[in-house]
């Protein structure tokens, strides 16, 4: 054996390095805490050192006898001291997590779930967590205060929670539009007299056609009046038209819609239009497609349950119809456009309380009148030259909410049925077909109910709801306008004098 090697091993032995200098022989081991630091002593000086991983613990040289070991984060390293003359040394470093602050976890998870068997074990730098806690919340708090120690796997189980309550939205929307309008004007016509042909018209109403040939004339009605006169002695004639319209138009929906608690739900009672869509880039680019849009009465809400034992309401009520007067022909199509009334909120109400939002009342007048400059100033007389349409417009919407907490219909309980005035076909079922009870197909094994479930599989289970989101943006075609005719000459272009008018 080598000599300085033996020395080494003797000088090992009475209390200086542990004996791992030679090859053969096992590394020691070294135990630190985390935040602590330890002091190896060498008889021989050092030339180099070597740590495996420097973010669990960090060597310093003090001097060339003296190396420092400070603990940074639990785990395990090698270090490797090179010594002059040839001899190495290694251990196996294990810095450990401070007992104090794991026993200050334990206590910490003992008073916020105190009676629950929840135990904390810290091994190689992790935390893991076990036993059974009565809901998600007091699983994130244990994996929140396991956390402060380093990396923790989550193996607590959770109760399973009872089921979630049922909310039922009560709807009522009310639409009343209410319309009035009274027109009024007369046209003129001759058809000789004083010699003269023609007709004397405010333009508002379609006034007369009259055909002169030679010294007959003759004339067609080309509107629906309310009076016409006419004296062929005289070869005059009028048309007056006064008119008086009313209309009342009232739509009313009162939907029952379900949903479980934070899910959204939705109902809509309506139907669809279809409407032209230009497509653009690729091959199809000028191709149109048919879309569908819909329209109608329409709801949107998710309710929650607060801890106050109230519901929150994200609600979106709309009401839209098919709008004739502000769409457009598109090759010869009639595309409606839409009025839509929509309101988006956010409500906390008790259960059984009722709130009425998208309230508006629309009220339009719209007046026009038309006249025959210098005759309709004509005084008593100058009213026959003037004609007048006068229209008024009240819209009245109101849309009233009840939520309400309810419960399932209890088996074997007669569900409610719809009253039928009379009977639909003499001999025919009077139920739909169903499938036969366990009287018929045996008794059904009642299905497994588990007392506990994983966090992971309770997390995925409450995952949120989407946002309610409104209806798409409609996007119509506008038509193109075609290139302007060149010219007939195709000598001639518009600057050229010929052109211009200019040339000599």
């Amino acid at each position: 054996m080598n000599p300085c090697r033996a020395l080494l091993i003797v000088l090992a032995l009475l209390g200086g390095l542990p004996a791992a200098a030679g090859d053969d022989a096992p590394p020691a081991r070294l135990a630190v805490g985390v935040g602590k630091s330890l002091v190896v002593d060498s008889p021989v000086t050092l030339e180099r050192i070597s740590l495996a991983n420097a973010e669990v613990a960090e060597a310093v040289a003090v001097n060339p006898r003296e190396v420092l070991i400070n603990g940074k984060a639990p785990g395990e390293t090698s270090l490797i001291l090179w010594q002059r003359g040839g001899g190495r040394v290694m251990y196996d470093v294990a810095v450990m997590q401070n007992p104090a602050r794991v026993e200050s976890a334990r206590r910490q998870l003992s008073r916020e779930l105190a009676g629950r068997n929840v135990t904390l074990a810290f091994e190689n730098d992790t935390a893991f967590l076990r036993g059974t806690v009565p809901d998600l919340v007091s699983a994130e708090r244990a994996a929140a205060i396991a956390g402060t120690l380093g990396k923790v796997i989550n193996l607590l189980r959770v109760e399973v929670p009872p089921p979630e309550a049922q909310i039922l939205l009560r709807v009522r929307f009310a639409n009343v539009d209410r319309a009035a309008s009274s027109e009024l004007g007369a046209n003129l016509l001759s058809t000789g007299a004083l010699n003269t042909y023609g007709a004397v018209t405010t333009g508002q109403f379609t006034p007369p056609k009259i055909d002169v040939q030679g010294r007959t004339a003759s004339f067609t009605l080309a509107d629906a009046l309310n009076l016409f006169l006419f004296r062929p002695d005289l070869n005059l004639g009028a048309t007056i038209k006064a008119l008086e319209n009313r209309r009342l138009l009232e739509i009313l929906a009162e939907p029952n819609v379900l949903a479980s608690n934070g899910k959204e739900a939705s109902f809509v009672a309506g139907g669809e239009f279809p409407f032209p869509t230009l497509q653009g880039g690729g091959a199809g680019l000028g191709a149109v497609t048919i879309q569908f849009r819909e329209f109608g009465v329409r709801i949107h809400f998710r309710p929650t349950i607060t801890p106050r034992g109230s519901i929150r309401l994200e609600v979106t009520p709309e009401v839209s119809s098919l709008d004739y007067s502000n769409g457009l022909v598109f090759q010869g199509f009639n595309i409606p456009a839409l009025a839509t009334r929509r309101a988006q909120t956010e409500v906390e109400l008790e259960d059984g309380q009722s709130f009425v939002i998208a309230g508006l009342l629309d009220n339009r007048v719209t007046d026009s009148l038309s006249k025959i400059p210098g005759l309709a100033n004509i005084p008593l007389l100058g009213k026959i030259f003037q004609s007048r349409s006068l229209t008024r417009n009240n819209t009245e919407l109101m849309v009233l909410i009840t939520p309400e907490r309810v419960k399932p219909i209890p088996a074997g309980t007669t569900p409610p049925q719809v009253a039928n005035p009379i009977e639909f076909l003499k001999g025919g079922a009077r139920q739909a077909p169903r499938t036969p009870g366990a009287n018929v197909t045996g008794p059904i094994p009642a299905p497994a109910r588990q007392q506990t479930l994983p966090v992971e599989q309770l997390r995925e289970e409450h995952k949120a709801a989407p946002t309610p989101s409104l209806p798409p943006v409609q996007f119509v075609p506008v038509p193109v306008v075609p290139p302007p005719t060149p010219p007939a000459n195709p000598g001639l272009t518009p600057t050229s004098p010929e052109n211009s008018g200019t040339g000599r």
